[in-house]
């Protein structure tokens, strides 16, 4: 893609996530995500691939209806209430459509389908933006729309994508479809808390990003998009193929590493409010996803030649990626947890 071309779609994608978190008014959110959805719709197609032009197509229905309802809603509660205020948004029937045009937009659980699909026909310089930043700006209006009527529906869409999340990349060999899995789980435990502790929910989700990120440029770096190819991670990058592993199991929530800290902490506001029983289903939750995170550290740790003679071992060609940003944010992955009481001092008042 043309540089100039490609620079003005980031500033898009960036102009889009801005505008929604600077406006209160409805229509100016809703024009940002607008722009965030058609700026990052070039990046999808830009291969030209047949699966790549079917996942922007699929991408852009969905968002498509998610944005045409959460207009809907946003005008119903205009015409109600007269008040185009976000925050202002207390009417059962607008505020029902606008939770579930949202959640259509992130890929929250029952309306999670499009995520895996779309995700897989993407590189993953694109599914990284798609895993991360554009979760950003309808997480924003999702933290706004505190009242409590949204409590039922939110802790329901919780514990539903904790338990897909869990459920649905058991069989799954394509990393890409792993990886929509694991966000449809994390987005799980983040909507769970969401009511109860924002700062709790701002702090996972910021933590989610930096372990994905590194999961990503991890896969990026061996060229692996299957589980078969992470097998041959060895001939690649030894020392890449040693860390990965660490990093999927922080990202699954094993202490002492970082991926553990936000769960924790999600764990401890639940039981806090007394919500013993959805605790328990995430914590188990929790295993299922612990489990193919197990068997992607398997593929990439312990399988050592000779692992077959249907397969062969890769040249170790040099590597174009940069590499600080991989190092920068595999670290801040592996080591954050010692790191716990500042942090939620900061998050956490």
């Amino acid at each position: 893609m043309n540089p100039y071309i490609l620079s003005a779609l980031l500033m898009a994608l960036g102009l889009g996530t801005t505008l929604t978190f600077a406006s209160s008014h409805w229509m100016l959110a809703w024009i940002g995500l607008e722009i965030n959805t058609l700026a990052i719709l070039p990046l999808m197609a830009q291969h030209h691939h047949p699966r790549a032009v079917e996942a922007a197509t699929k991408y852009f229905l969905t968002q498509a209806a998610a944005a045409a309802t959460l207009l809907f809603a946003s005008t119903t509660n205009a015409w109600i209430s007269g008040q185009w205020s976000i925050s202002e948004l207390s009417h059962p029937a607008p505020l029902a459509m606008a939770i579930a045009a949202i959640a259509l937009k992130i890929g929250l659980a029952p309306v999670h389908s499009w995520l895996p699909e779309v995700l897989q026909g993407l590189d993953l310089t694109t599914g990284l933006i798609l895993s991360t930043w554009q979760k950003l700006a309808p997480f924003a209006l999702l933290m706004q729309l505190q009242t409590p009527l949204t409590s039922v529906p939110l802790l329901t869409m919780g514990i539903l994508s904790t338990l897909v999340g869990g459920w649905g990349g058991l069989n799954q060999t394509q990393l890409r479809k792993v990886l929509a899995y694991s966000s449809i789980a994390h987005l799980g435990w983040m909507t769970l808390v969401l009511q109860f502790m924002p700062s709790i929910t701002l702090l996972t989700l910021l933590t989610y990003f930096v372990m994905t990120s590194s999961v990503f440029l991890v896969f990026k770096t061996n060229h692996s998009t299957t589980v078969n190819q992470l097998t041959l991670s060895w001939t690649k990058s030894p020392v890449l193929a040693a860390t990965a592993p660490m990093i999927l199991l922080s990202l699954g929530g094993l202490p002492p590493l970082t991926g553990f800290m936000p769960k924790w902490l999600i764990m401890f506001e639940m039981t806090t409010n007394n919500l013993m029983l959805l605790t328990t289903l995430a914590a188990l939750s929790a295993l299922l996803s612990l489990y193919f995170y197990l068997r992607l550290s398997y593929a990439m740790a312990l399988t050592i030649p000779p692992n077959g003679l249907t397969t062969s071992s890769s040249w170790r060609f040099s590597s174009h990626q940069l590499a600080l940003p991989l190092a920068l944010f595999c670290t801040t992955t592996l080591g954050l947890l010692p790191l716990l009481p500042g942090v939620t001092s900061i998050f956490i008042p």
